[in-house]
This record gives C-alpha cells, structure tokens and sequence, in this order.
C-alpha cells in the first residue's frame, strides 16, 4: 500500500506555511456557479475583492491588480512593470524568497544588489541605507523586501526600511512581498509609504492555491507608464478601468474570487486587529514548546533574535535526526503535515506553519503529534513543551 492509498479517519492537520487551512465558508463559496461576463453580478464581486485587499494592506488609494497567479508570478509582474532591462534594483537579503526573487527578475533583465545576508537575522536597515547612499546617481529604481520569510520564519521591519530609505533621500520605490505576512502580521502600506504591496491567497487570506495581488501606488503606476519594457498579460496600465475583462486580461478567475471574498468577510468579521492578535498568542504557544523541546540543545529556532519571530511559521533546525524522516512520522503516524527545509535550509530544518484559519485545539493538536514524531526519531527533547504551549496560550497576545 502506498502512502496515497492511506486511510485517516478524523481531520488531517494542515500546517504547512501556505497552502493553509481553508475554512468552509471560504470552499462553500469556490462551488458557486460561474458568471455570464456581462451578469450585473461580476462587477461588484470584483470591487469587493479589491476593497477588501485595500482595507487589509492598509491603503486608501492603491490601485489593486488581481491576477490568476501564484506569489512568483506576481514577482514577475512587479519587475516587469517597475524595471526595465539593465537597471538596478536593490533586494534586502532574507534567505531563499529574497534570493529567488532576486534571479528571477535577473532572468528578465535587472541589475540586483544585495544586502548582506546573515542566517536567522532580519533585514538591517543601517545595510539599506548605505547602500542607498552609495549610489548617488540614484540608478536604483526599487527596493525589494520579502517582510516574512517562510523558510527561515524571520519577520523584518518595514517601517524602519522605509525611515533608513528616507534617511538615505534616495527616490527609489519600496515594494514589500507580504505573501506569508498578511492579514498576520501588522502591515499599513500607506502609513508606512511602501509603493508597492503584493500578497498571494493560499496563507494568511485562507483561501486556495491559485490568486495573487499587487496594490500599486500613483508614485508606481508613473513608474511603469513610462517603463518600455515589452509586456501584455502582466501589464498594469492595461489593467486599469472597466470593463472587467480588462482587468484580468481575460476571463476573471471567478470562483477563486468568490473565495476570496469570502474569506475576507471573515478576517474582517472577526476584526483584523483581533485577527493579528490570535496569530501572535498562537505563535507564542509555538515558540514556548519549541524552546522548552530544544533544552537538551538538539533543536533550535532558525530565527536568532525573539522579536523577529514570525507569526506564521517557525523554522526549526534539528541536530541528531533528518527533517524529513520527522515530517513524514508526523504526516503518517500522527495526521499532522509540516513543511522542510527550503533552500539552504535543505534536510536541516523541518517548520510548523501556524498561519491563517486556526483555532488553539488546532494549534495544540499539531504540537501534539510534532513532538510524537520527534519522540519517535529518537531526537532528545526536553519536557513540558505541550505544558508550555498551554500557558502561553492563557495570555493575550
């Protein structure tokens, strides 16, 4: 029998980083019939998506680009409309999201320089400015920031890049991937003046695999008016304005819109603030058993400094046992799936998403079956995790 062909009874844990956990509200609303292109209906389901990604980013007048995509297709896009072939842009160094970013748009024709990189530490704002300040041309034309890196689960400061952009009195843009981040982590795209924000569907927004956005400011859009860069389907100047086809290029993806509305009725429902709150208790109820099983010294957070902890995602690297034999113990034994390692982080680091539609049974089930697989690996873990998560669960986050 193969590992397909097995039966679980009962739910099986979600907790990757992304594709998170869908709620049913949010499937009910996928199975929804299709619309003729000219129903009366499409219009408003289209504009209340792009509000409510407005309201969630934190932007009065951003303009909103949906597209049927993936986070790395949206990354496309924003390179393909802010930067031509053979000028610079400047990408903050987190690890793997940053350094894929980076060679993607270097296969399309930019320039990247980098900050300085150093395993579990966020983004340096001091690095920015500097090398801001080095370039008194001002041939960067963007700086790139990935705000929560999922393969490290390290969170950087928007607002203080912002503050060492402005200290540096360069013009270039601040575009910000929140594709692990939102509606997790605080994010105010205007109050922090980031030009460009752009996110994805399948994590924080708990819908499917399948949308991704960027809300573009006045300042961007100038920018890729006069950008000649070749391009259609990415192309934001032929995505603004009615009718709706325009705006996808094509026939909108309509029932990932309609989950997508859905779930944002949600997150609002619930309050974005009390939304933020539950991901940063469930997060401490993560980091408290982590650390109570590393005691022994055979685990540890990739993360180094505590206030850079994401919200969504640990990142764990384990010394006496392989990631991927504890993933698939905690997949197969226990229901519970996690992530690997991505990138340098390859057969090291095993990760435990706790990201989007989540309650704190959900959280402590997943704990449960981690440190089961854990036991069973053999790896030494000290005692109390579960305990830990417990306590950290009976304060306000």
């Amino acid at each position: 029998m193969t590992q397909a062909d097995h039966f679980f009874a009962g739910l099986r844990f979600l907790h990757s980083p992304g594709p998170t956990h869908v709620p049913k509200a949010v499937m009910d609303a996928l199975t929804g019939q299709p619309l003729d292109m000219a129903d009366e209906r499409l219009d408003p389901l289209i504009h209340d998506c792009e509000q409510g990604l407005r309201r969630l980013v934190g932007s009065d007048q951003g303009e909103v680009m949906i597209y049927a995509s993936n986070g790395h297709g949206v990354w496309e896009a924003v390179t393909v409309n802010l930067v031509a072939p053979g000028q610079k842009i400047l990408v903050a160094s987190t690890g793997h999201f940053s350094d894929s970013w980076a060679k993607m748009s270097q296969a399309m024709g930019a320039l990247v320089v980098h900050t300085p990189y150093v395993e579990g530490e966020p983004i340096d704002p001091l690095e920015v400015e500097r090398l801001l300040a080095a370039d008194p041309h001002q041939s960067i034309v963007a700086v790139y920031v990935v705000q929560t890196d999922t393969a490290s689960g390290v969170t950087s400061d928007v607002a203080a890049i912002r503050a060492a952009m402005d200290r540096a009195g360069h013009s270039a843009l601040l575009v910000v991937d929140v594709v692990a981040s939102l509606a997790a982590e605080t994010f105010e795209m205007d109050a922090w003046g980031v030009n460009v924000a752009l996110g994805a569907s399948q994590k924080g927004l708990m819908c499917p695999p399948g949308l991704a956005f960027c809300v573009v400011d006045d300042k961007a859009i100038a920018r890729a008016q006069v950008n000649p860069t070749p391009r259609y389907y990415w192309d934001w100047n032929r995505r603004r304005g009615a009718p709706s086809y325009r705006k996808f290029c094509g026939t909108p993806p309509q029932n990932l819109l309609m989950a997508l509305r859905a779930a944002i009725g949600l997150i609002e429902q619930e309050g974005l603030a009390q939304v933020q709150a539950r991901h940063r208790r469930f997060a401490a109820a993560v980091h408290a058993a982590v650390s109570q099983w590393g005691a022994p010294g055979q685990l540890r957070f990739i993360c180094r400094a505590p206030l850079a902890r994401a919200v969504g995602v640990t990142s764990i690297a384990v010394n006496s046992a392989d990631p991927e034999t504890i993933r698939q113990i905690a997949r197969e034994q226990f229901n519970v799936a996690i992530a690997g390692g991505l990138g340098s982080f390859q057969g090291r680091v095993f990760r435990i998403g706790h990201l989007g539609d989540l309650s704190a049974p959900m959280v402590l089930g997943c704990l449960a079956g981690v440190q089961g697989a854990l036991q069973a690996s053999g790896v030494a873990i000290g005692q109390g995790g579960l305990e830990a998560a417990v306590a950290a669960l009976g304060h306000d986050g």
